[in-house]
């Protein structure tokens, strides 16, 4: 049987693609275990999934002062030795990398040990870590046309971001029986996230008289954002988080309402759902969701309001022009590349591990 590493930590991003591939990797008949960080997000994603979990030391490579800049090298030396260690014992066919520094020294163990590797960078510029890792790997899987211009041309592949299966199956009946909406209005989805919320959730619910006139909203808050004045408002359902059903929420939904992760906006592509992108300003983030919405407006699958200029009168013309031009944002999906990411990537995984 042939055994494949998948790592990658730090956010959830940098699990829920490595937990799309799995199914298909199964069916590929392949031994799948993971290396994380000892206690990290993806520890407690990974073993709920049921696969073979490593913990090692990793550290953060930072742009600026902090104490721990002088003790994470030995930490990340230590996951060095350890990922070492772990490749040796189990001598896996190939290494997926999600990204995030605890992939780091598993990437450069595996170099060491000849192990092919294959990355996956999902914003617009690849970050640090990826960039210590892309030397090492055999492909750099991308998720937009202008991430080829930051990668070696000979590894570079535009692929998207692994979508999990499970989203594509929605109900429309469940998701209306789930939050008592009714079919008669069109349904805006608005995923405000956990960081960064409050701009997004605050400016949504100053526009709900006027929105609720002519729609319905779902509103994914995040934790502790929760509004109980709202709470008998017809027409407005508010959730901090959605796990199961969220396949049902996103197929009943008209249009999505979003940040700009790229995870985010990948599963919106493949779901087909026109879309208005609030990405995280530049003050918040490395810029990152800036360049993602972008993208995705050059190539006519999203419009983007910029934090920057965020008002109520802003938000609702956004709206308004992404229902009456929705057409156009479907037909520019359905005529994208990457939406089969899942058979690219285990076509590379192939590859490599029968190299």
């Amino acid at each position: 049987m042939k055994k494949i590493i998948l790592t990658g930590g730090g956010t959830a991003g940098h699990v829920t693609p490595n937990l799309a591939l799995v199914p298909a990797l199964r069916e590929l008949g392949y031994e799948i275990r993971y290396i994380g960080s000892y206690n990290g997000i993806e520890k407690e994603l990974i073993e709920k999934a049921g696969i073979p979990y490593d913990g090692i030391s990793s550290g953060k490579l930072r742009r600026y002062f902090s104490l721990k800049n002088f003790s994470d090298p030995f930490r990340i030396l230590k996951g060095l030795a350890q990922a070492k260690k772990i490749l040796k014992r189990e001598k896996p066919d190939v290494i997926f990398s999600k990204g995030g520094f605890v992939a780091v020294p598993v990437v450069l163990a595996a170099k060491q040990r000849h192990i092919p590797v294959i990355i996956h960078e999902s914003d617009m510029t690849p970050g640090l870590a990826n960039r210590l890792c892309i030397s090492s790997a055999r492909n750099v899987c991308c998720n937009f046309p202008e991430t080829l211009n930051y990668l070696p041309a000979d590894k570079a592949v535009l692929t998207g971001s692994p979508i999990r299966r499970e989203l594509l199956n929605g109900s429309v009946l469940s998701g209306l029986k789930f939050t008592g909406l009714s079919s008669e209005k069109p349904v805006i989805l608005v995923i405000g996230g956990s960081l960064g919320s409050v701009k997004v959730n605050t400016a949504v619910r100053n526009i709900l008289p006027a929105l609720l006139e002519k729609y319905q909203v779902i509103h994914l808050c995040g934790r502790g954002n929760l509004d109980k004045s709202l709470k008998s408002l017809k027409g407005y359902v508010q959730y901090e988080y959605i796990s199961a059903q969220l396949k049902d929420l996103f197929a009943m939904s008209d249009m999505i309402i979003s940040r700009a992760g790229a995870n985010s906006i990948c599963e919106i592509l493949a779901l087909r759902k026109p879309n208005l992108l609030i990405p995280l300003s530049a003050a918040a983030s490395r810029g990152d969701q800036i360049l993602n919405a972008r993208s995705f407006q050059k190539q006519g699958f999203s419009e983007v309001l910029e934090e920057e200029n965020l008002t109520d009168e802003s938000l609702k013309e956004m709206i308004e022009k992404v229902f009456t031009h929705k057409y156009d944002y479907i037909n520019a999906m359905n005529r994208s590349k990457t939406s089969d990411a899942i058979t690219i990537i285990t076509r590379l995984i192939e590859d490599a591990a029968n190299s």
